[in-house]
């Protein structure tokens, strides 16, 4: 779980109107939460307090807490709609978990040791397919992350989907034992030189007494 709490406030003003003014007056981002055994419930947050906390990227992937009027919630994001142009949170779903519950979320992907990387020693440059991986696990078991390690990967090599080390509890919510759908997260490759360059290198490669005759010359030959 995450360690990110957000203190909320219960709202009774409904509405569009409302939610504008709590944005526009008051500098709050109006959300909703429910799920659980507990019925929807309209919140508020600080503006400036959700902008610091969607800075943490386990918010988008994992548990956190929120506390609304002294007691405390465990949630997830679930939507998170902002400003088309302006730098403003409009608003927020926010769904209530227990440990038990089974979740199925996009992780995000952390590559660790690519400095140690074989394949990058070796001249190789990094292709990632992938970023994040959708899973599902128990509220209790959701990582922030995983960790994809690159010491190991050499030259050609290509991780897929089947090569990654899932934390205890968490699968993949797409089967790939079969092959099929067992795509490339990440590959290493040597650089592609441009075929352009390749035959520029070619044709400025004139052997020794090689040297191209002009029409002139063929003809005072004859």
């Amino acid at each position: 779980m995450s360690n990110i709490l957000l203190v909320a406030e219960a709202r009774t003003d409904m509405g569009k109107g409302a939610s504008r003014r709590l944005r526009r007056l008051e500098n709050k981002v109006p959300a909703v939460i429910y799920g659980g055994d507990k019925k929807p419930q309209s919140i508020h947050f600080l503006h400036h307090k959700v902008v610091k906390a969607l800075e943490t990227e386990s918010i988008y992937s994992s548990v956190f807490d929120i506390s609304i009027d002294g007691k405390t919630e465990h949630v997830i994001l679930k939507a998170l709609q902002r400003h088309p142009v302006k730098p403003l949170v409009m608003h927020m779903d926010l769904q209530r978990v227990s440990a038990k519950d089974v979740l199925v979320k996009l992780v995000p992907l952390h590559f660790t040791n690519e400095q140690v990387c074989k394949g990058i020693k070796a001249g190789g440059i990094v292709n990632h397919s992938m970023t994040q991986i959708e899973i599902r696990c128990q509220a209790k078991d959701l990582p922030e992350f995983i960790e994809v390690d690159m010491s190991n990967v050499e030259m050609n090599d290509v991780v897929h989907l089947s090569n990654i080390k899932l934390p205890k509890g968490v699968h993949l919510t797409i089967d790939v034992t079969d092959g099929s759908h067992d795509s490339p997260v990440v590959s290493i490759h040597a650089p592609k030189v441009a075929m352009e360059d390749i035959e520029a290198a070619d044709e400025s490669e004139v052997a020794p007494g090689d040297v191209p005759t002009t029409d002139s010359e063929e003809e005072s030959a004859e």
